[in-house]
This record gives structure tokens, sequence and C-alpha cells, in this order.
């Protein structure tokens, strides 16, 4: 039993590794954690939260994301759904929950679409996600935004979390901006969705949690509440006081209901 971090890349293709830090018992119930566009540390607490209560966690950092290399051909969040089920199979492994924020949800969400005989993923977990569209909720178009606004859209308390960008060191900048140009590929500007993708959530047997900040001014409570509605077996909750990242603003209240999935779904 250990609940230390360990860093290893797996390679699902020859020309695609993906780093994955493993947290939490070998023998624990396995848990992948997907970021967002914010990075790995967006979702850091979850891992750690799931770890230290015997799950096996599984956080890997997107190609594109934090200098890890993204092959010319992988240019959608289809690609990234499908090398993360090639990784969970090479692994074997098997009652799989898959949590994501943002656009994390979004691969989730995808994952359990293509896992049609529910082989690999048991439950997933959709946090504040991207990924679907719902006529009467138009999605903010992030990347025509400057931080301040980012952060007023972002944020339930957004002057607690705001970052004036001339106070970050240049090489940090530097690689949020990477962060951004890859999510332009990969998401789609501005759209942030798949117009497919809706309707073929009611084909998902898989149990699905669909977590919300009601402050979220990205993509507002209705629209989370349509996501999971279009899921065979979909659950809505709503988090007050928090918005587009609610495991950061409202850690407890959002563990607490990760948990409850996790039991759910064993």
């Amino acid at each position: 039993m250990t609940s230390e971090n360990i860093s290893q890349a797996y390679s699902v293709y020859p020309d695609l590794p993906l780093t994955v830090t493993e947290t939490g018992p070998a023998d624990g119930r396995p848990v992948l954690v997907l970021h967002g566009g914010g990075g790995p540390f967006t979702v850091a607490g979850i891992a750690q939260h799931l770890a230290a209560n015997g799950a096996r966690v599984l956080t890997p950092v997107h190609p594109g994301w934090d200098s890890n290399p993204r092959p010319d051909w992988l240019t959608g969040i289809d690609d990234l759904a499908l090398a993360y089920l090639h990784l969970l199979q090479d692994l074997d492994l098997k009652d799989v929950l898959v949590i994501g924020s943002s656009m994390g949800g979004w691969i989730a969400a995808e994952m359990a679409v293509r896992d049609v005989e529910q082989e690999r993923v048991s439950g997933v977990v959709l946090i504040n996600s991207a990924g679907v569209y719902v006529d009467s909720e138009p999605i903010a178009d992030f990347f025509a935004l400057d931080p301040r606004a980012a952060a007023e859209l972002t944020w339930h308390d957004p002057d607690r979390f705001y970052v004036d960008p001339a106070t970050v060191p240049a090489e940090q900048l530097a690689a949020r901006q990477a962060n951004m140009a890859t999510m332009r590929v990969l998401a789609g500007e501005p759209n942030m969705h798949d117009p497919k993708l809706l309707r073929r959530l009611g084909r998902v047997r898989q149990p699905a949690l669909v977590v919300w900040g009601e402050s979220d001014g990205l993509f507002t409570a209705a629209y989370g509440a349509a996501y999971a509605s279009a899921f065979g077996d979909g659950r809505f909750e709503l988090v007050p006081k928090a918005g587009h990242l609610p495991q950061l603003e409202q850690p407890e209240v959002t563990f607490r209901l990760i948990d409850e999935h996790l039991d759910r779904t064993a």
C-alpha cells in the first residue's frame, strides 16, 4: 500500500507517450482523473483525496500541456478519449470511475460513449464540463476574453483567484499560452463542443454524476442540467458558492459528491 506519486510514461501509440501520475494503493478501485484547460493542478486535490481514501488514481497530463509532446494527428477530443480507453486496455483496468473537469469532463463523456460494452468504464463524474451544445444556453467564447473577464466568468469569488498576468514570470506565462494554444486545437475555437454528443449520451448506461458550480459564467447551470438529463442514467448536483472549478472553491462538497458516486458505481 502506498500513497506516493509515481509518474510513468505509457505509449498507447508509437508516437504518443502519455505521462501519467499514479497515486494510492495498487489494489484500490481504479479512478482516472482528467484535467481541463487549466492543467493538472486543477484536479490535483481530487486525486490526493481519492488516493488517501484507498483509490488507485491515475492522473495523466494531456498531450500538449506542460511541454508534453502532441503529435500532429491528435487534433480532437475524440483522439484523447480513444487514447485513454486504450491506456485502460493496456493496463487491463476495469471498473474504472472516470472523473473529468471542464474539457476533461468532455473527454470522460466521449469515453463513456465509446465504451459501449462497459468493459472498462463503470461510471463517470463530469465537473462543469464542456462538450455538448444546448440551444438555449450559449457557451461563452473563452478565447476572446481578457484575463479579468475570464476570471469574472470562471470564479464565484474572482477577487480571490484572479492573477494579474503582469505578475506571472515569463516562463510560466509562456507555458500557459502554449496550453491555451493546444486547447484551441483540441476543443475548437470558439465552439468547445461536439454537436453530435448530446444525442449520443442517451446510449450511455454507466451512471453519470454531473457536478456544477452554480456561479459558472462559461457554462451555465441550466447547460449542466441539460447535460445530465441527456445521459441514460444521469444525476445533476449543483454546488453553491462555486464557479467553473468547484473542486477548488468548494472542495469539501465536491469531494463528498464524488465519494458517493464512487460507492454507487462500485
